[in-house]
């Protein structure tokens, strides 16, 4: 919680009382928009995260959002937790390229003889995942450890580690694969 008062500086807060952020250390946030709504919600951003220009929102009750050690969120990025206890959690030394929406709702209910058919559901990002500029995740998404998800691409469904998948909706296009963050 030591950081909270860096976060106050440099960005916009509107987090309801009942509602926890906790910040670990060498993290920097810069520029970004922080709402959280509701009861009991919580946002854990650990060590060495950097997170820039974007968007967080958390909407609900019993939500969490956490963006694991080394996580780098890029400029106009979009993470969203909505309705009743949904999790969106990023692993460590994960890399948001810019444009990124990680969405675990649809937003409003859809229903069908009177029963709603679209709800909320949880998004986990494993470590060490690539997601390149522009990818949308939708709700009841995994994206397993080593994974790139390609440009302009919309994940609909879940992948397993080390594949990239690319295209609307997004499909496997390679197994097995790695990538090194040190050569670039």
């Amino acid at each position: 919680m030591a950081n909270l008062y860096l976060l106050r500086l440099r960005n916009k807060l509107r987090i309801e009382k009942g509602n926890s952020v906790q910040v670990g250390k060498r993290t920097r946030i810069r520029g970004t928009y922080i709402s959280i709504k509701g009861e009991n919600n919580r946002l854990v951003i650990k060590d060495g995260v950097k997170i820039r220009d974007s968007h967080i929102e958390i909407n609900g009750d019993n939500c969490l959002i956490e963006i694991g050690e080394n996580t780098l969120v890029g400029i106009n990025s979009y993470l969203s937790a909505k309705e009743k206890n949904t999790k969106l959690i990023i692993g460590k030394e994960c890399a948001l390229s810019r444009d990124i929406k990680l969405m675990t709702s649809d937003g409003h209910a859809i229903l069908h003889s009177g029963k709603r058919i679209n709800p909320a559901e949880h998004i986990h990002i494993m470590d060490h995942v690539w997601l390149a500029i522009g990818v949308t995740v939708l709700k009841g998404v995994t994206i397993g450890e080593g994974s790139i998800v390609g440009i302009h691409s919309v994940l609909t469904k879940s992948i397993k580690d080390n594949v990239i998948a690319a295209g609307n909706p997004a499909k496997v296009v390679k197994e097995e694969v790695t990538h090194d963050w040190s050569s670039t």
